[in-house]
């Protein structure tokens, strides 16, 4: 690794409150604006940004939060983004594979996708966050620079926002988020404004029981990789093996569906199948129908004419039937577990108690494949979480 890290690592004792910023108002972007900030490093021509810190151990646990806030920075449309951390980074990861100085293991892939899950000497990136920026918050905001931008903000908006921000409990990757660590943010922009993204953790301090974590499965395509539309193939199979028995295991599952066209994977009902050691452990159509209520985000979102009709009174206080013709934004449209402007909340599954020795995870999703410009694919993380 090239990035510079020289800071000494001190436990806490006591409880005590810590926030850490991580990012502050960095550009993520295509080939756009860099900022020279000490122990960031930008990787695919900027739309990955990577930086070691040092966070305070905590012997006895401690409760984790993360704080995630976009705004575009001229990039009008609605993009992925994940917040991941690289598990051991003295070993093989793709931030090597990204620099071409090493390629991916033929056990951590399938055929032509490359480094998907765990194998060989290679863990997936562990996804902290997995967020869905809005159509233009921030940039677009402003409607007296972007006078025509009024015209798409329903009645019941009063003002765009300036911008957007998530937050997460995330304590179950407390052994993860502490001590030395390499985090980084990926938007799958492809303009050079692209967005702006600060990145704070805060620290409770409080009394937590130990967990230990171990990456699975990541299809988010952070590099070398290309869009993951292989469960349209078959189901994809992360074998792996336990060194010890692991007590209250839970499995996270974070799934999203893309391909933004007309019957593509975000807007289709696709069902989710997951299976630990042969025992379905999920099974569900992941969907989100509620983001109409994220508009006030999504100022440059397009926007179309519907016609329909209400009972609404008249004139003359009377109630009637009457057509009327309404503004269906996109960012209204319901998609595959994800809505512009949200965060995507993991699915937290309950394994019990596990014996040491080998196991198998097997996710089957009932997707479709890439077809020419129609990129369909599902972005997948699943990972461990067990105590000794």
């Amino acid at each position: 690794m090239s990035l510079a890290f020289a800071l000494i690592i001190t436990p806490v004792l006591a409880q005590e409150v810590k926030t850490i910023s991580v990012f502050d108002e960095v550009p993520v972007n295509f080939n756009g604006e860099k900022k020279n900030i000490a122990n960031v490093e930008y990787l695919q021509s900027g739309r990955i940004i990577l930086k070691k810190i040092n966070v305070p151990k905590y012997p006895r646990g401690t409760d984790v939060k993360v704080k995630v806030t976009v705004k575009s920075a001229g990039d009008r449309w609605d993009k992925s983004g994940s917040l991941f951390v690289i598990p051991n980074p003295d070993k093989l990861d793709f931030i090597d594979v990204a620099k071409g100085n090493a390629s991916y293991p033929k056990e951590a892939g399938r055929g032509e996708y490359p480094g998907i899950k765990l194998g060989g000497d290679y863990e997936p990136a562990l996804e902290v966050l997995r967020f869905m920026t809005p159509f233009g918050v921030g940039y677009y905001s402003d409607e007296e620079k972007n006078p025509n931008i009024k015209y798409n903000r329903p009645v019941y908006v009063p003002r765009w926002e300036d911008e957007v921000s998530w937050e997460m409990d995330v304590s179950q990757l407390e052994s993860e988020l502490t001590g030395e660590i390499l985090i980084g943010a990926w938007i799958d922009t492809w303009t050079p404004e692209g967005y702006t993204i600060s990145v704070d953790f805060e620290y409770s301090g409080r009394e937590l029981s130990k967990k230990i974590v171990k990456p699975l499965v990541n299809t988010v395509y952070y590099a070398g990789q290309k869009h993951p539309d292989l469960f349209a193939f078959s189901p994809l199979k992360a074998e792996f093996e336990l060194p010890e028995k692991a007590k209250n295991a839970k499995l996270y599952y974070i799934t999203t569906g893309h391909g933004g066209h007309s019957g593509g994977d975000e807007f289709i009902q696709l069902r989710n199948t997951v299976k630990f050691n042969s025992d379905t452990v999920l099974d569900t159509i992941p969907w989100r129908d509620d983001c109409a209520s994220f508009r006030r985000f999504n100022p440059s979102s397009g926007v179309w004419i519907r016609k329909d009709s209400a009972r609404a009174y008249n004139r003359q206080g009377e109630k009637v039937f009457s057509e009327v013709q309404e503004r269906l934004a996109s960012s209204d449209l319901s998609r595959s577990n994800w809505c512009p402007g949200s965060k995507v909340t993991p699915y937290e599954l309950d394994l019990g108690d596990l014996k040491a020795g080998k196991h198998e995870l097997l996710i089957d999703i009932d997707a479709t494949p890439v077809d020419g410009d129609k990129l369909n694919h599902w972005l997948v993380t699943a990972y461990l979480v067990y105590e000794e």
